[in-house]
Formats: structure tokens, sequence, C-alpha cells
């Protein structure tokens, strides 16, 4: 501040020399002091209202400084200004607001001293609003605040979530800060208290929910304002499954077999055919499913039945019976039992694995029928069997069994 100019006190000038008494005629030096006196006194009454002016120029700018708190983020400063908008104390504290930062009292707004200011600064958040991804600003400083500050709105706001490098899954902002949070999982929900500033994957893990690979995480605000994490179970698979390929039956003629004979000389099997469908399910039904491969994967094996096509040779002419008039008398004792041995191992019931000969002798059904049998020879007694057979012998020789009887020696 300017030191006021020196005052001269009124009754010290009147003692001063030349002041009182007749006027000096000499016209010497001293002539030019006569008026010293009024000189003083305008001088001191100049200095006397400078020193006024001063005085009350100081106590207005006192009066205009104000200390005010401005409230950046939380981070609290003291500041001391002579501005007289909110606008200018936040320059003076070195912030400059950005067009979607929260700042209350406004800027334009006039500054009082004590005044508080609180300056929340936004930032760019990924949201899902309405189905669609969406960048949008937000003051909030967890997912929690951001959610809230933008469902506010009216609209259906999620909070986009990221799988990081682990596969943990993250949010662009915490969670919450010392909040509940309601879990829906596995057709269950449940509410977890959490302590601190916990992310979405610290808040997954207390909450004891493990994520699969394809699992999909939304956050939410629920109907009383508690964050919402709503995990949906997500898997992709490939399931395989079989099904029979019938075989087909091939006949060939052979002559090496008389007509009427047939056999099976290779049994047939049924192929596989292997289908591969991949599935995508969610929370365990299927939304989408396509074949991958259809093939056969084990070709069926072929049946295939050699038929005979040789003519079968003319009877022999029937041996002389012997005298006790017994069937096949000529035939050594003991021939059907090995031939019957032969034929079919001695089993009654044997049955062919073409099915066309039975029994004992495997007689085929025709030639059972023409010596007097009836149904199959496998379902008749051996007694009936061997009838038969000496009956067949008979008629047409041991030409009726030409392997064994040529075995036996008996042609």
């Amino acid at each position: 501040m300017t030191e006021p100019l020196p005052v001269v006190p009124a009754d010290s000038a009147a003692d001063a020399p030349g002041v009182h008494g007749a006027p000096d005629t000499t016209g010497g030096p001293d002539a030019q002091a006569t008026p010293a006196p009024r000189r003083r006194r305008a001088i001191a009454l100049l200095a006397g209202g400078l020193t006024l002016l001063l005085a009350v120029g100081g106590i207005t700018a006192a009066s205009a400084h104000k200390r005010v708190s401005v409230d950046l983020d939380g981070t609290i400063q003291s500041v001391g200004t002579f501005a007289g908008s909110v606008a200018g104390a936040l320059e003076v504290a070195g912030i400059s607001p950005g067009d979607h930062d929260l700042v209350v009292p406004g800027p334009g707004e006039s500054l009082e001293d004590g005044a508080e200011i609180v300056v929340r600064t936004a930032e760019q958040v990924s949201f899902v609003v309405d189905g669609e991804p969406t960048e949008l600003w937000t003051i909030g400083r967890t997912a929690a605040e951001a959610l809230s500050d933008v469902a506010s709105s009216g609209r259906t706001v999620t909070m986009a979530t990221s799988r990081s490098g682990d596969g943990r899954p993250d949010l662009d902002l915490p969670l919450v800060t010392d909040d509940d949070v309601d879990f829906a999982v596995d057709g269950e929900e449940r509410t977890v208290a959490m302590t601190g500033t916990v992310g979405l994957a610290r808040a997954l893990e207390q909450a004891g929910i493990t994520l699969g690979e394809l699992d999909a995480v939304a956050v939410s605000i629920g109907a009383g304002g508690t964050p919402l994490v709503t995990v949906t179970r997500i898997s992709e698979d490939e399931k395989k499954t079989t099904e029979t390929v019938d075989f087909t039956t091939e006949t060939r003629k052979t002559g090496d077999r008389y007509q009427g004979e047939s056999v099976v000389v290779q049994a047939g099997k049924e192929g596989v055919r292997t289908i591969v469908t991949w599935q995508r399910t969610v929370d365990g039904e299927v939304v989408k499913e396509e074949v991958r491969s259809d093939e056969v994967t084990t070709e069926p094996v072929t049946k295939i039945v050699e038929v005979g096509t040789k003519a079968r040779p003319a009877p022999k002419p029937a041996p002389a019976r012997s005298s006790s008039g017994s069937g096949g008398g000529s035939a050594p004792a003991g021939v059907w039992a090995k031939l019957a041995q032969c034929e079919s191992g001695g089993n009654p019931g044997a049955v062919s694995a073409s099915g066309t000969y039975h029994g004992l002798y495997q007689f085929s059904v025709a030639t059972w029928n023409a010596v007097g049998g009836s149904g199959l020879p496998s379902q008749a007694s051996a007694a009936e069997q061997t009838k038969r057979a000496k009956i067949l012998q008979a008629r047409s020789g041991w030409g009726q069994w030409p392997a064994c009887s040529s075995k036996l020696g008996l042609r």
C-alpha cells in the first residue's frame, strides 16, 4: 500500500518565519516566500484527501476477497480468490470442466465467500441401451452409480462387460463401493454384501460363481436400485449319434450244388451311420443346432447265398430187401448213426445256416414231404427221421447224402 504523504500540523506552520508581520517590500529574495503558508495548507489538504481515498480502497479490496472449497471427484482444496463467479474460482484452482462434467453451483453462478463447489468429471463408458451397444458419458464412479445415472432416463440399460487376457470378466468401472450386489445365476437369486471398492471379477469370486468359457455376464440396476449381476450359462457342444445301415442280400447261382440246395457263404452284417450335430445351449435350452457331418462310418456286409443249379442224378434202383423186410437192409450195421453224425453232428433239431436243411439227415422240406413226412424234419423224433431217411435211401440211394456217403464208403 502507498505510504501517505506527510501532513504538517497547522500550529507549527504559524510559528514559521515569515508567516506573521507586514509584507516585505524590499523586493529581495524573501518576496517570493510570502505565499508559503497557503501552499503548505493546500498540500496538507491534498495529502489528507489522498490518505482517506487509499484507506477506503483498501477496505473495498479486502471485502472482495473470498475463501471457497473446491471438491474435484472427492479431492477437496481451499481456494482464495477475488473472482465473482464459480467459473473464476475454478480457473484459479486450475480446473477446466469438460462439456459433460457436472459443476454445482453452475459455472455462471455468483461466488460467495465460504462457498462449496463440487466438480464431477464425466467418463465415456460402454453400455447396452435398449439392446444396442452405446458409448455414453457418466459421472458415476462405480458401475452401480453409472447405471443409475443412465437408467434415470427410462431406458433399458445394462453395462457392457468384456473378458480380460486371463478370461476374467471386466467393466469400464468398479462395480460397487461398500454396497450390496444381487446375483441371478443358474435359476437362483442371492444378495451378497461387498466391502470396499470391488470390481466385477472380485464380486463374482465373493459370490462363489465360476464362469464357463462362453458364459455371458450383464450388469444392470434392479427394482430397488441395487446392482444386479446376471450370469447366462452358454455352452457349445458336438453330439454324436449312430444309426444302423441295413445290409443287402445277394443270390449267386452255382453249378457246384444241386438244384434246390442253397447255402449262405457270407453272413450279412449291418453297417453304422454316424451323425455329428453341433448345439448351442443357453441356460440349458438348445437355441441353435446344425448337422456338422453325416456319413457311413462302418460299411454293411452283404449277405451272399449260393443256389445250386446242378441237376440231381437219376435215382439208383433200390437194393433188394432182406428177408427180414427191414428197410435199408443193405446198409451196414450202425451206418445210420454214423450218417447222422456226419450230416448234423447227431442233433435231431439241427438246422443249416440258410434254414434249408433240417434234422439228423439234413432233409429239405420238399424231400421230407416226398417220403411221407409232415411239418419240419427238425421237429420230428429221431426215430421218425431215421425211418424217413431209410425210405429215401431205398428210393434214391446213398447219393442223397453225397459228401457223407462218400466219406463213409457207402458209394
